[in-house]
């Protein structure tokens, strides 16, 4: 093989709105509303092989926004994109699909996020950058909690059989 076969690959295919709902539960009365709304963000990201070499990153942010009990709005995107990463390590693959992939979709988010919140006749949301890096490790320091307090109840449980 050529060196240049051997070369890491990554590249974007193709970006795209994967899913997108908006609901107003309390419409038309929630448009009398004067109270500033509280606003909930959560972000969701998952990474996975499509085909040889080509990989979809879904990056789902829903925002919530409530005056007091009443839900203002609802929103739902999943931003995604397919990207095509050959002659990468296996290593080093979740790390490109959970930081890279999601840093690049995050402008598109955003940009959808704020147009429906602004269609839907409300402020918009403008989502703050956020530091996929971070998220990602933290990620993995919860999963790896996780799966040691899990593996203790096991062997605790084993114990537990063992001794009565």
């Amino acid at each position: 093989m050529s060196d240049e076969q051997q070369q890491p690959v990554f590249s974007i295919e193709k970006i795209y709105v994967k899913d997108l709902s908006l609901e107003i539960p309390n419409a038309p009365r929630i448009f009398l509303e004067r109270e500033t709304p509280e606003v909930n963000i959560q972000l969701h990201t998952k990474g996975e092989r499509v085909d040889e070499g080509m990989y979809e990153v879904v990056l789902t942010a829903t925002v919530t926004a409530k005056v007091k009990e009443k839900t203002l709005f609802l929103v739902e995107v999943q931003q995604a994109g397919i990207f095509q990463i050959r002659h990468v390590p296996e290593a080093d693959m979740d790390p490109i699909l959970g930081i890279a992939g999601p840093t690049i979709l995050f402008p598109y988010l955003r940009e959808t996020v704020s147009d429906v919140v602004t269609r839907a006749g409300f402020h918009a949301v403008i989502l703050n950058p956020v530091n996929f890096e971070a998220l990602y490790h933290q990620g993995r320091q919860q999963a790896e909690e996780k799966a040691k307090a899990a593996a203790v109840a096991e062997k605790t449980e084993d114990t537990q059989k063992v001794t009565h």
